[in-house]
């Protein structure tokens, strides 16, 4: 089936995993539609046919999605709908994200045709998977969206699709706490970018260099949207996690991708 519409979903604070859906999306020529879930879910839900496709987006945190991004994905509403979901993640490992996001999309009426787990710049130790995705990520980006769309193309009615495994464990991962937050300096004009982009609103409008620990989830968003480059992360807790994160993570991981399959490739 060639899809009517594509729907972008996707939580994404320094825009990478919006970059991967987008890139995916942009392999078909079918109209695209986005939903930004980064910052506010949507007021009611919104609901898909089976000629639609999904394709959801969702960075991973401490092996998780983000919780405000799961509490939005309750909104999207499929009816035998085909999905693609893709997680993106900073060089250490996935864990249970693309587990959760595939039970999320399940739950609520999709059908996952494909699954994928791509790289990104570490978005609180920067020098882990630096300047990722790159060139040979975007071209295995590509070639993924590809074989998603040639087997979506294939098969008439998704039902006859064979249950996606992905990689995950149940229960999944407990979500810590990361101690770790961004803060602004000396070179913050209050000019608000960060307050007003803040997916959590954890800074306070009245002193943007602030920033309310137990709403902050440490996303780097405020660091990316700042024009003064006023905000990171810092201190001697960062620097001392900082080297020990780098020396165990910066060996290149690569993508790592999984398709359904229909009946005869089963029993093959």
């Amino acid at each position: 089936m060639k899809p009517s519409t594509i729907n972008l979903v996707y939580f994404s604070a320094t825009y990478t995993t919006k970059k991967v859906v987008k890139l995916i999306a942009e392999q078909s020529n079918s109209p695209i539609t986005e939903y930004d879930i980064t910052q506010q879910s949507p007021e009611s839900n919104i609901s898909f046919n089976p000629n639609d496709l999904l394709i959801v987006g969702m960075p991973v945190y401490a092996g998780r999605i983000p919780v405000e991004a799961a509490k939005a994905l309750q909104k999207f509403k499929g009816n035998h709908t085909p999905a693609i979901i893709v997680c993106v993640y900073g060089n250490r490992d996935y864990d249970d994200a693309l587990l959760e996001l595939k039970d999320i999309v399940t739950n609520n009426g999709f059908k996952t045709i494909s699954a994928g787990a791509f790289i990104a710049q570490h978005s609180i130790f920067p020098e882990v998977g630096c300047n990722r995705p790159d060139e040979k990520d975007n071209t295995f980006i590509k070639h993924f969206a590809d074989q998603s769309f040639e087997l979506l193309d294939s098969i008439i009615d998704i039902s006859i699709l064979s249950d996606i495994k992905v990689k995950g464990n149940i229960p999944y991962k407990q979500p810590g706490s990361i101690p770790l937050k961004p803060k602004g300096n000396s070179k913050c004009n209050q000019c608000g970018s960060c307050v007003k982009l803040c997916p959590t609103q954890a800074i306070p409008k009245e002193n943007p260099r602030k920033t309310n620990k137990d709403l902050c989830i440490s996303c780097g968003r405020c660091i990316v949207v700042c024009p003064q480059n006023a905000r990171r992360f810092g201190g001697l807790l960062y620097k001392v996690a900082g080297k020990k994160f780098v020396s165990a993570n910066s060996a290149r991981k690569e993508p790592e991708v999984t398709f359904s399959l229909p009946p005869t490739s089963i029993n093959e």
